[in-house]
């Protein structure tokens, strides 16, 4: 997992490059193809394992911090799930802070979820670091999902992150630091929102309808604290991977941990989508 250390050293030293060469970690899967499609006004892209045909489908977000992230950065991730899954995914993407805050990021994954459940028979919902919380959020609205799939999933935003682990992994994780995330909150969230509101932290609302949940963090990450709570708060699978950092599973296709993690994602969706 060395490139994905490296890329958050980079960042952490000021330098994130182009956004679009986040998914440069990410080797190509090969064996589907990509469309890109508006899903109710939201740019989205299909990942189209070859052979499969759309009445199972993965809705996905990605990740970047409310701020960042893009089609391009995590279409070669979620293409190695829809591959291993052997199903469609929906990427979709959403307006960025700190120009369009709070709630549009929830408006846009509510669309573009809309848009997918009207065309297939079965959907569930995946997403990495924020685009994990807007998943949990669209669960919340939208009931119906098949299922969860969260890879570090980033859920609190209350300002004061009283998580634990970014003491505990201070050391390891070198970018995700506690400053840096309240500075995130405070892109995201109108002055006057409460980063306590059950409409905007997950872990205020009643979690109790939600769909089967999975969720996997790395060992190392400073987030690691949102996802051992959710899966307290839900009796979700947890898988904690040691030794390994935010959303290491970007590496897929390049890192035999990465591999792996994909494979048990899709290996746990597949029933719970009826396949």
């Amino acid at each position: 997992m060395t490139a994905i250390r490296e890329m958050y050293a980079r960042w952490a030293a000021g330098d994130m490059g182009e956004v679009d060469q986040w998914g440069d970690v990410t080797a190509e899967p090969r064996g589907l193809d990509y469309a890109e499609v508006s899903a109710g006004g939201v740019p989205a892209m299909w990942l189209i394992p070859h052979g499969v045909g759309p009445d199972r489908v993965i809705v996905a977000l990605h990740g970047g911090g409310f701020v960042s992230g893009s089609l391009y950065s995590h279409r070669k991730m979620y293409g190695h799930l829809a591959k291993a899954a052997g199903v469609w995914v929906l990427l979709a993407t959403y307006r960025r802070a700190p120009e369009f805050r709070f709630p549009a990021q929830i408006e846009d994954a509510v669309t573009a979820y809309r848009w997918a459940a009207a065309r297939t028979q079965t959907v569930a919902l995946a997403g990495d670091s924020s685009g994990g919380g807007l998943a949990v959020q669209v669960a919340l609205r939208e009931p119906g999902a098949a299922a969860l799939l969260l890879l570090s999933p980033w859920i609190d935003m209350d300002p004061a992150q009283a998580a634990t682990s970014y003491e505990e992994n201070a050391a390891t994780d070198l970018f995700f630091t506690r400053p840096m995330v309240q500075g995130l909150i405070a892109q995201y969230l109108p002055e006057g929102e409460s980063g306590l509101a059950p409409e905007v932290n997950a872990f205020h609302a009643d979690l109790t309808a939600l769909p089967p949940v999975y969720v996997q963090c790395g060992g190392e990450e400073s987030g690691r604290g949102d996802s051992e709570r959710l899966a307290k708060l839900t009796g979700a699978r947890l898988d904690v991977f040691d030794g390994q950092l935010h959303t290491f599973q970007m590496a897929a296709g390049r890192a035999p941990v990465a591999d792996e993690a994909i494979g048990r994602l899709a290996a746990w969706v597949r029933p719970k989508l009826g396949l």
